[in-house]
């Protein structure tokens, strides 16, 4: 990222062909638990160049951890468009980074190995950076990685580490509905998931009082695990759809991944923003039962196809399943994500608590799932040939909102 010269001299490093030069009253000394001395100019935003586009630097030098998941990417994209230098924390294979290379100008985007319970190595990815994102998070546990050691453990873990490496902002992602005693509806205990959101943010805010957290709920997008889950022939019992009461009791409140990730990035550009908790959310409520059914009348899988609806509850055949596919499932990822936390987590409906700021509050105007959801189930429609050439079918009608 930069090219020191002499210490006796200041910091020197070349940035777009200009040589830059720091005097040394301006470098601060950080030291880590090693004993390791390290550099850190901590006034980047002095060193802005170009008009703010994506081959500029707008002064923000980001560490995004969990960047190669769905919310990730989203976020990178908008990072690196505005001329952010963003280095991206993995644990894996370096190749299933590889199309993040794209999000920012030719230098702009560093790849950094780490692991999340390993301090050193996080300081490593976080030391150069005034802003650090976490996007780390699991939807099932592992014999590895369980609920506390990802949410609760590992995010204490990058509070802690970017806390002691002076970094300015530091922005967790959460969860909508977190508690710390969820209801209970189909799992004994309620959503583990959820009970460790919960746990990560108090974590958080003991080691970085001033982080900023953002709770999303259902994110839908391109590649996402809520319209795609809906539409997968795993989440079917044959035509028909299993959800918890029928799916009549519980109301949801989805957000464009677009919209979440402008927020993010609109939290990492203003500075008077810390310690708030922003909930992310869309503009409108809906029934799951509504929801659901526009999904299958766009795909062109409702009345004449023989789908309905019916209690989750009361259907032995697909609970078994639910307890089955994780443990046939070869890999990480239960076939067609179907296992009991997800499915728990669909029974609860989204609390938007009064008083807790929403992505309005950050200027961003919310994506209508109405303009959004036909373009995002476009490859899920059945007869898609007629609806292209003949023009056979109706516009399916949208979904009726919840009235407060």
């Amino acid at each position: 990222m930069f090219k020191p010269g002499s210490l006796m001299a200041g910091l020197r490093f070349k940035f777009q062909n200009v040589l830059f030069i720091v005097p040394r009253q301006l470098i601060v000394h950080r030291h880590f638990s090693e004993g390791v001395n390290y550099i850190k100019n901590t006034n980047l935003s002095s060193l802005k160049r170009g008009t703010g586009g994506r081959s500029s630097f707008n002064g923000i030098v980001a560490t995004v951890f969990g960047s190669s998941g769905f919310l990730g990417g989203y976020v990178c994209n908008k990072l690196g468009k505005i001329g952010t230098q963003l280095i991206l924390p993995y644990r894996g294979d370096a190749y299933d980074m590889r199309s993040l290379k794209l999000v920012g100008d030719l230098g702009q985007v560093l790849f950094q190995p780490y692991h999340l319970l390993d301090e050193a190595s996080i300081f490593k990815a976080v030391k150069h950076s005034n802003v650090v994102i976490n996007l780390v998070g699991r939807d099932w546990e592992t014999k590895n990685f369980t609920f506390d050691r990802v949410h609760v453990e590992g995010a204490r873990k990058l509070a802690k580490v970017s806390k002691k490496a002076g970094v300015e902002t530091f922005i967790h992602v959460s969860a909508l509905n977190v508690s710390e005693n969820p209801t209970e509806y189909m799992l004994d205990g309620g959503s583990k998931f959820l009970a460790s959101k919960w746990r990560g943010e108090i974590a958080v805010k003991e080691e970085f009082p001033e982080a900023i957290i953002f709770r999303p709920a259902d994110i839908y997008g391109q590649e996402d695990s809520f319209l795609r889950y809906y539409s997968s022939f795993w989440r079917h019992q044959g035509k028909m759809m299993p959800l918890y009461r029928s799916g009549e009791h519980t109301i949801k409140q989805p957000v464009f991944v677009e919209d979440i990730a402008a927020g993010i990035v609109a939290a990492c550009k203003e500075k008077h923003l810390k310690s708030k908790i922003y909930q992310a959310v869309g503009p409108t409520r809906y029934k799951l039962s509504e929801l659901v059914d526009w999904f299958h009348r766009i795909i062109n899988k409702a009345d004449t196809w023989g789908y309905y609806r019916y209690d989750l509850r009361f259907d032995p055949l697909f609970q078994l399943r639910i307890s089955l596919l994780p443990k046939l499932t070869l890999g990480s990822l239960p076939k067609g994500n179907i296992h009991w936390e997800k499915v728990e987590r669909e029974c609860h409906s989204d609390t938007v608590v009064p008083g807790i700021e929403t992505l309005e509050d950050l200027g961003i105007t919310l994506t209508r799932m109405e303009d959004q959801v036909p373009w995002e189930l476009r490859t899920y429609r059945a007869h898609s040939y007629y609806e292209l050439e003949l023009k056979e079918f109706e516009i399916p009608h949208p979904p009726q909102p919840v009235v407060s």
